[in-house]
């Protein structure tokens, strides 16, 4: 069975996990299936990306039978292997939602747990039901939090949230995952309030959209010196060629910008 879907439509990738009956749970086809279905878009031309997951949950983390197979593994050669650049293959679930060029909103209902949270913060926003759960789960069967969500996390939440949250394994709720910054915003429809976010964000300058992923990524990592120059390297990309020029004539003339 298919563990991942991956559609396109006026130029959004809709990516849904597929494994509904087990929360979509990670086994090592899931793993394989969300790796390539993050390459795949990342190549593709879409605008934007829509992630989720089909049933009631988006991500319980790693199923049991995976938790089981480790106890059998010397997981040194697994995790130590730089696999993906500077990332491991299960770290590089989360990360990969960073690489995609344009901009990644994750729709979350029902559980985020462990890895299911992970790969939630690799996204650009997170809209979740008020009534969805989120965990770093590890701690809870004796391991750490170890796909990606030290990276992301220290630029979401606060030192004492990410170590309470690590220490603990407890679920939070999604109004105070939103009041700590695990949450971008509620919605009782997260899947439709996606879309419309996309479709939006579809509509804005390709060109422009992709420059400005790539800037965040350098303001949250760069010093200040290297964000000023890459700002200034970024625009001089932009003003004056097609797309700024569409935007511009499209303001001008009343209409919406249409793009090549």
């Amino acid at each position: 069975m298919a563990r991942v879907s991956v559609e396109y439509k006026d130029h959004i990738a809709v990516v849904t996990l597929t494994r509904g009956d087990k929360m979509n749970a990670l086994d090592d086809a899931m793993i394989k299936a969300i790796l390539s279905a993050g390459q795949e878009v990342a190549a593709s031309e879409a605008r934007a990306v829509v992630l989720s997951g089909e049933g009631k949950s988006f991500c319980a983390g790693l199923d049991m039978a995976s938790f089981a197979s480790m106890a059998h593994t010397d997981p040194t050669e697994w995790l130590m292997t730089r696999s993906h650049g500077d990332t491991n293959e299960m770290q590089e679930l989360a990360m990969v939602w960073r690489r995609v060029p344009v901009p990644v909103i994750c729709a979350i209902k029902g559980v985020a747990y462990g890895g299911g949270l992970q790969i939630a913060l690799g996204a650009d926003v997170r809209i979740a039901h008020p009534d969805a759960k989120l965990a770093l789960m590890e701690m809870k069967w004796g391991i750490i939090p170890d796909m990606g969500g030290m990276v992301l996390l220290p630029q979401l939440v606060r030192s004492d949230v990410l170590r309470l949250l690590t220490y603990t394994a407890r679920p939070i709720g999604a109004s105070q995952a939103a009041e700590w910054g695990l949450i971008t915003k509620l919605s009782d429809d997260p899947m439709t309030e996606a879309l419309a976010l996309s479709e939006d964000i579809a509509g804005k300058s390709p060109s422009a959209i992709r420059a400005a992923k790539r800037l965040v990524e350098i303001a949250e990592s760069k010093s200040r010196a290297e964000v000023l120059l890459e700002e200034s390297a970024e625009q001089v990309e932009l003003i004056g060629k097609p797309d700024q020029i569409e935007v511009v004539s499209a303001h001008m003339q009343g209409r919406k910008p249409e793009f090549k």
